[in-house]
């Protein structure tokens, strides 16, 4: 398969907006489906980008992109599954559907998956634009994951050069299972990272209320965050100091569950994505 036409579903929703924008700039043949007459109005106006209807899109489309809520991606491949012809590579932005069984018992049918590591804390790009852009898939560098779950091999470039187009600028590409992909999203980045993140944000309303003033609050706190974040994850050389070490040491049984690491459990992973899809 050589550049394939793509039919991108929910072309005009928030990801599908990205996706479309940064597809526009490709090489690639790109059929544009958005129910919403807003977001029809929106691809017009801002992209130039005319939809087509469902039937017409996946003409001849060797690619079909579901850019649209977790919890549709089943109804929405059930109901165009007959459609598809063998060989089609779908793709779908997370692994929550195809992790939970969602997609249509189609052996003949390529599945692949793919999603943004977004760009990380210590962006060092050189413009304001890329330190700006937290979310990617604009200006700043990020790196992507993608798992090939269903079909030949070879269909895995295929998906990731389209992944890198859809997501650029890219840094690294890896390679992962969809079940690798669930432990880092919903497991990694929302029931821990998230998690921790709010539970970070109620402490520091708390100390707060107890007199610091929010500004001195916040900026105490993400400077602290950036220094034991690089620290911690290697970005730099350091150490910590035997106070902050012995605050770690009683914070974390104060702070956290001796049992916290269960929520990477398969079972646990899987009713997680159940309660999102």
């Amino acid at each position: 398969m050589n550049e394939p036409t793509i039919a991108l579903f929910g072309a005009g929703g928030k990801m599908g907006h990205r996706l479309s924008r940064n597809l526009r700039a490709s090489s690639y043949e790109v059929r544009h489906v958005e129910p919403s007459p807003a977001g029809r109005e929106r691809l017009e106006r801002e992209l130039g980008v005319r939809c087509v209807d469902e039937d017409a899109a996946l003409a001849d489309a060797q690619v079909v992109i579901l850019a649209v809520p977790d919890t549709i991606i089943g109804k929405l491949a059930a109901a165009i599954s007959p459609k598809l012809k063998p060989g089609t590579m779908v793709v779908t932005l997370d692994a929550a559907a195809p992790f939970a069984g969602h997609l249509p018992d189609r052996p003949d049918l390529v599945y692949f998956v793919t999603h943004p590591c977004h760009p990380s804390i210590f962006n060092d790009d050189a413009s304001e634009e890329a330190r700006r852009d937290r979310f990617g898939g604009l200006a700043a560098r990020q790196s992507i994951v993608n798992a090939l779950m269903q079909g030949p091999d070879e269909h895995y470039a295929v998906g990731e050069a389209i992944a890198k187009v859809i997501y650029a600028p890219v840094l690294n590409s890896y390679r992962v299972s969809v079940e690798q992909m669930a432990l880092l999203e919903p497991g990694l980045s929302e029931t821990v990272v998230a998690t921790l993140l709010a539970t970070m944000r109620d402490a520091m309303d708390e100390v707060v209320k107890r007199g610091v003033p929010k500004e001195a609050a916040r900026e105490f706190l993400l400077g602290h965050m950036n220094i034991l974040a690089a620290v911690i994850f290697e970005e730099i050389p350091g150490a910590f100091s035997d106070a902050c070490n012995k605050a770690i040491t009683f914070g974390k049984p104060r702070l956290l569950r001796d049992d916290w690491l269960g929520v990477f459990e398969r079972d646990e992973i899987a009713e997680s994505i159940r309660r999102i899809t």
